[in-house]
């Protein structure tokens, strides 16, 4: 139950008091439940008794769990359950009757057959919110297929544009339907059902399917069909169709991030360039975005660029507001002044699985 208002609170955990009981497992469902636990909700991870949560063992393990595993579940509560056992079940049930929130990721219709499906537990905690993670959602017919990120994201029509020059898709290491489709997805639906509950009404079943949720941001896109003239993929104006707005490899085969997308910041960068004669080259003075104008400047924009290191690019542009940016590592990332300012990346210490880098609640909270 929430804390009374006469409960202290620290500005940075506004769920204090929400208890959940988080029934999922891998990426979508842990990380929704991860950012619930970094808000300051009580999260229950409860697994099966045998294997447990698949992530444990996913990537190397130093001696009992992977760093995926621990990178998505911290700040959560552990508890094995075997929800076939009657006994174990009648359990989570009476531990239904005092949570807030209740996740869980299997394929529909697994919790009806368990008994802990959403007739069954609003019966026993009226105001309870539940959410239900899946490929392709609970019901039309996909419902009862497996998938995974791939799958979803191909369907969405995100993958097809998300492509080199040569069009072959390419396989974008952030998880766009496990972590925008579902952990994100997911963490809206919850809040969103929570508030009406706080507000005095009833719980709610929450049913998000990562596919839905990638289609349903797939805008630009959406756009080019709606305009009649779908991008070929990597020519769009944010894939690569203009060279305002793209990569360019520096000459230590590093890359800069050239985000110059609107006129002024373009013709700031030709400044720092040098090149004053391209600043009229630019999609809203008229070049068409993916034509030959636009190709034949990217050409010439990347021998420019592979002509200087990474680093001496970044020094030059540092002082020009014009959206021109290293491409980082991981590693480089979670050292820069940029997060560590923001207190974004730390090392921490797991409890077996020794040192690591831990990233913090991205959402920053004030009274």
């Amino acid at each position: 139950m929430p804390p009374s208002a006469s409960t202290p609170q620290s500005p940075d955990q506004p769920l204090a008091g929400i208890r959940v009981l988080d029934l999922t497992r891998l990426l979508p469902g842990p990380v929704a439940t991860m950012h619930l636990a970094e808000m300051g909700a009580e999260v229950i991870k409860i697994e099966d008794p045998g294997a447990g949560d698949y992530a444990r063992t996913m990537g190397p393990v130093r001696a009992e769990v992977s760093q995926f595993f621990v990178a998505v579940n911290r700040g959560k509560q552990f508890l094995r359950m075997d929800l076939k056992d009657s006994a174990q079940r009648e359990r989570l049930l009476e531990m239904v009757d005092t949570a807030d929130v209740l996740v869980e990721s299997f394929r529909p219709g697994v919790m009806d057959k368990l008994g802990l499906g959403w007739e069954a537990l609003k019966r026993r905690n009226p105001k309870l919110v539940m959410c239900a993670i899946s490929g392709y959602g609970q019901d039309g017919p996909h419902a009862a297929l497996a998938g995974h990120d791939i799958n979803y994201i191909g369907y969405a029509g995100m993958l097809e544009q998300n492509a080199g020059d040569d069009g072959r898709p390419a396989l974008p290491n952030l998880q766009v339907g496990d972590l925008l489709g579902g952990a994100q997805s997911a963490l809206q639906g919850i809040l969103a059902a929570l508030l009406a509950v706080k507000m005095g009404g009833v719980g709610r079943f929450v049913d998000v399917s990562m596919t839905d949720a990638v289609l349903a941001h797939n805008i630009m896109p959406l756009v080019g069909v709606n305009n009649g003239a779908p991008a070929q993929p990597g020519r769009d104006l944010l894939t690569g169709g203009v060279p305002c707005y793209t990569v360019y490899k520096t000459s230590d085969a590093r890359y800069m991030a050239v985000g110059a997308l609107e006129l002024k910041f373009w013709q700031t960068c030709c400044d720092v360039l040098g090149r004053a004669d391209w600043k009229e080259r630019h999609w809203q003075l008229g070049q068409r975005v993916g034509g030959a104008d636009a190709m034949a400047l990217r050409a010439e924009l990347d021998a420019v660029f592979a002509s200087r290191t990474q680093a001496e690019w970044t020094a030059l542009f540092g002082a020009a507001d014009c959206c021109v940016t290293p491409v980082l590592r991981t590693a480089e990332a979670l050292e820069h002044p940029l997060f560590q300012a923001r207190g974004m990346a730390r090392r921490a210490v797991h409890p077996s699985e020794g040192e690591h880098w831990a990233l913090a609640q991205p959402v920053k909270f004030r009274l």
